[in-house]
């Protein structure tokens, strides 16, 4: 209500302006003809002013923005790779049973350009994770996805992610994953039917996880070289990952 009165006599004050210049004008020189003419063109160039705010203005101004946001969205994009996403990325593939054909179509290189991440990204949407029931450690996945239980609420709760569809996916199938893990007393010695579900679970993760992984791995090769330089060197998607830069 305070910013409308602020709006409202902000206009009134530059009418009032305006009728004060042309006041001025008719006492300096005293000519209403002049004065006539003159608030008619500018009466008639005005749809013009109007159309050129709209359509380049505001283009401008809401591409601005975007740009912004973007740049906040990839923060938070950033800030669960950081915490938990990358973590749990290695977490998975141990026990993915085909994880050879995934580790090579999904490891990025320094020499990617769009075309190889888009060709891994339509890899990871088809392919078919297989859990390995044998291998897999349950505790060990519920345990890290319930120190960062707070993060993702956090993360669902910015509004910026209503942007991002399919990063928000990601966090709710992740976050149902931390529920039913955390349902259950024992994961040891689960039955066979129950550890499908569960396994349906942790593929629906990781399939979002893995492409929304491509899409930052683009991101920071695009704008943050040194962070993907890191990444290449320690990402789980290798044999052996090892920060140390070996020549």
């Amino acid at each position: 209500m305070k910013r409308h009165r602020y709006l409202i006599l902000g206009a009134a004050g530059l009418v009032v302006i305006s009728i004060l210049l042309y006041t001025l004008h008719y006492l300096i020189f005293r000519d209403p003809h002049h004065i006539a003419m003159f608030l008619v063109s500018d009466l008639a160039f005005l749809p013009i002013e109007v159309l050129l705010v709209v359509l380049i203005v505001e283009r401008v101004l809401a591409n601005h923005e975007k740009s912004l946001m973007l740049q906040k969205l990839n923060m938070v994009i950033g800030t669960f790779f950081t915490e938990l996403g990358t973590g749990l990325l290695g977490d998975i593939i141990k026990h993915v049973e085909n994880m050879d054909e995934v580790k090579c179509q999904l490891s990025p290189q320094d020499n990617w350009t769009e075309k190889d991440y888009k060709k891994a990204v339509n890899f990871a949407w088809q392919f078919d994770f297989r859990i390995s029931q044998n291998t897999l450690d349950l505790d060990q996945i519920r345990q890290r996805l319930a120190v960062n239980r707070d993060l993702l609420v956090m993360l669902l709760a910015n509004p910026n992610l209503l942007e991002h569809e399919s990063f928000t996916e990601l966090l709710w199938s992740t976050l149902h994953l931390v529920d039913e893990l955390g349902a259950r007393e024992s994961l040891t010695d689960l039955p066979q039917a129950d550890f499908a579900h569960i396994a349906n679970d942790i593929r629906r993760v990781y399939s979002h996880l893995i492409v929304e992984w491509m899409h930052y791995c683009r991101h920071l090769q695009d704008a943050y070289p040194y962070m993907f330089s890191y990444l290449l060197r320690t990402h789980p998607l290798q044999d052996k990952p090892c920060a140390t830069v070996k020549g």
